[in-house]
């Protein structure tokens, strides 16, 4: 998936509703995050993973290293 993949604008997060931003992982697989509630959703063989149960809760430290390291 690339930033300005369309998919990226219609997709949510399953919690809040709100829009999820693009970024890579440490060992470069992709992934969606929510910032606002601080939820990881990998992305799996190219289709995210959006169910509530695959959503990881991030730590503040690693929040502030995701921001860093998110797609424009």
């Amino acid at each position: 998936m690339n930033p300005d993949d369309p998919l990226l604008k219609i997709l949510a997060c399953p919690l809040d509703k709100g829009p999820l931003r693009l970024l890579l992982t440490e060992d470069a697989s992709e992934a969606l995050y929510n910032p606002r509630l601080h939820r990881r959703y990998p992305i799996v063989d190219g289709i995210p993973q959006l169910l509530p149960t695959s959503g990881e809760q991030v730590s503040e430290d690693e929040h502030e290293r995701l921001l860093k390291r998110m797609a424009p």
